[in-house]
């Protein structure tokens, strides 16, 4: 196991237009002190102009001009702090249906997801989007923030209605389970510091949770998964370079390279040209093989009996991402850690196609055998993308379902 504390959470904000995702955002950043002087006084200087009283802190994650123009989020603003206790990377993703790509691409790699509900309006259709693409992805946590609590008078039953409606869906989307918090953005109630005006609520502020909550499984603890990314020629002797993207590897361990099915033994381990007997994920490393095999870029490596499943039918849940439709019968290629094969669409659960920020399922054949994880077995290794072969785009992003 490795000895590295995980001590950063990467997280995403999710939500309806005008719910106040970048107003919690800014007013996360603002008390806890993580905004520079500078940043402040432009974001004072443009709400002076607007002729607001105060400044308006959504401006410190709606960084496009577009977005501060219309008032609304289009792109995905990352933003980095830290506390005593704990690194943060947030995304915030925007709440508008034809961005719902741009959610999957914030929420990906997220260990949390906060949707947020505006008090007045409670649980809308985009609400649940929001939960179900939180759910396609996997996000271990997540945190319903009821916002605007001021504006109904901080009232107990109306979170409570907010909070009981969306327990109602929560199952039929796959939401196992989440965490409600009140809070009002704008006035910075139960974000950083406990509201004195919900005194009936006696759970944590968003910050504190966000503090404690448990950061994802160390990765070197899974079964290990090693995409060769590129190899590297000494003379008579070939490395195999990439990342470790799960489990660990040492000198002497048995391993199986796919999806040729070879064996052999790793004889030397080499992180930033040291000689090392043991790797854990996710470093990136170098592997020599005890036998001359013949190993390629896209062929994965793993070691012990959990090996993954090799397969030419991929079954998929999928969010699309371009503006052009996919279709069955589409040729594609498909690419998965550091392989890339040819591809054809099969079936599309029953649709003719799928159009920009769809949700769906498909059955894809390759013409190469991938070597895959059950997405909810392992969000790295059971992701892929599916890719126009005529110019490269990014159509459609995967998640492997093999049950």
């Amino acid at each position: 196991m490795s000895t590295t504390t995980i001590d950063t959470l990467r997280f995403a904000t999710a939500g309806s237009v005008d719910d106040g995702k970048s107003t919690l955002v800014g007013r996360l950043l603002h008390d806890s002190k993580s905004v520079l002087t500078d940043q402040l006084a432009a974001v004072e200087r443009v709400s002076a102009d607007r002729g607001q009283d105060g400044p308006d802190l959504a401006l410190l994650t709606d960084g496009l001009r577009a977005e501060r123009e219309q008032g609304i989020t289009i792109d995905v603003a990352y933003r980095y702090f830290a506390t005593p206790r704990r690194r943060f990377i947030l995304a915030d993703t925007p709440g508008h249906v034809q961005y719902t790509r741009n959610m999957v691409t914030g929420a990906s790699t997220a260990e949390l997801a906060i949707i947020l509900v505006d008090a007045r309006n409670g649980v809308v259709e985009q609400t649940l989007r929001h939960a179900a693409v939180t759910a396609l992805l996997r996000v271990p946590h997540v945190v319903l923030a009821v916002n605007k609590m001021d504006l109904v008078g901080y009232g107990q039953p109306v979170f409570e209605r907010i909070v009981e409606e969306f327990t109602g869906h929560a199952a039929e989307l796959g939401l196992p389970s989440f965490t409600p918090i009140p809070v009002s953005a704008l006035v910075g109630d139960n974000v950083v510091d406990r509201s004195a005006h919900m005194d009936w609520y006696a759970g944590p502020a968003l910050l504190e949770f966000l503090e404690d909550v448990p950061v994802g499984a160390d990765p070197s603890d899974a079964p290990a998964r090693f995409p060769v990314q590129y190899v590297i020629r000494d003379g008579e002797v070939r490395w195999y370079a990439g990342q470790l993207v799960s489990g660990s590897l040492r000198v002497g361990d048995r391993v199986t390279v796919h999806p040729s099915g070879q064996g052999s033994e790793i004889a030397g381990i080499s992180v930033l040209g040291t000689g090392a007997e043991v790797a854990y994920a996710p470093q990136s490393v170098s592997l020599r093989l005890a036998d001359q095999r013949d190993v390629a870029r896209g062929d994965m490596i793993t070691a012990g009996a959990d090996a993954p499943a090799l397969t030419q039918d991929v079954r998929a849940a999928v969010c699309h991402l371009a503006d052009r439709p996919l279709r069955v019968g589409d040729r594609v290629l498909v690419r998965h850690t550091t392989r890339t094969v040819k591809a054809i669409v099969k079936d599309l659960g029953g649709a003719t196609a799928l159009l920009a920020n769809d949700l769906g399922r498909i059955t894809l054949r390759t013409a190469e055998p991938l070597a895959l994880d059950d997405y909810a077995v392992s969000r790295r290794t059971g992701a892929f993308l599916v890719i126009d072969p005529a110019d490269g785009a990014t159509l459609t992003a995967g998640m492997a379902d093999l049950a």
